[in-house]
């Protein structure tokens, strides 16, 4: 990638089929959307943050990172813990100005699946247990809204799919919860 003129700090996307080929999904030559998962993944508790090696390279700073050291301490299975991220999108047909959007923050889910704002926090470490979910709201009011516009990403301990690659009644219940005001996503099928 350096060779190609990249620097600083990007994401590769790999998809697995079920056959587990693997595709490489997308490149993004920028900070992305999943950045804040890998900048706060377990792995990365001990390190500076990637974003820091990004600002590094583009400062001019000299600094030397044993690569295979880093990879190898991460990919330690004492340090993989389980997250998903769930990209809320506009699913209504319309075409207008946003007059109400869920607060960003910590969500909690009572056991009859329903959702409720529990406190504001930016920071996924904050989630407490696999009962609350962080939410970044991107579309706020006054924000023009459209059919696929992004709300904002909803990130949870665990899984949101399960082995047939289908959103698990958990997630549904999230997506359902946070859009309950009428102007978040479509309840799941």
């Amino acid at each position: 990638m350096r060779k190609e003129g990249y620097h600083g700090y990007f994401n590769l996307d790999f998809l697995i089929d079920e056959n587990n080929e693997v595709y490489l999904g997308e490149l993004n030559p920028r900070i992305s959307g999943a950045s804040s998962l890998t900048n706060q993944a377990a792995f990365a508790y001990a390190d500076a943050p990637l974003f820091l090696f990004h600002l590094m390279e583009f400062s001019g700073i000299e600094y030397n990172i044993d690569v295979k050291e880093l990879n190898d301490r991460w990919a330690s299975e004492e340090f993989i813990d389980s997250w998903s991220q769930l990209l809320l999108k506009s699913t209504e047909d319309l075409d207008g100005i946003v007059t109400h959007a869920p607060a960003s923050g910590i969500y909690r889910m009572a056991p009859d699946g329903s959702v409720s704002y529990a406190r504001f926090d930016y920071h996924r470490q904050a989630i407490e247990s696999d009962k609350e979910a962080l939410f970044v709201r991107f579309t706020g009011r006054g924000d023009s809204l459209k059919k696929g516009a992004d709300l904002g990403p909803l990130m949870m301990r665990g899984r949101v799919m399960d082995d047939e690659f289908e959103l698990t009644e958990r997630a549904c219940n999230w997506i359902t919860g946070i859009g309950e005001d009428g102007h978040g996503p479509a309840p799941c099928n």
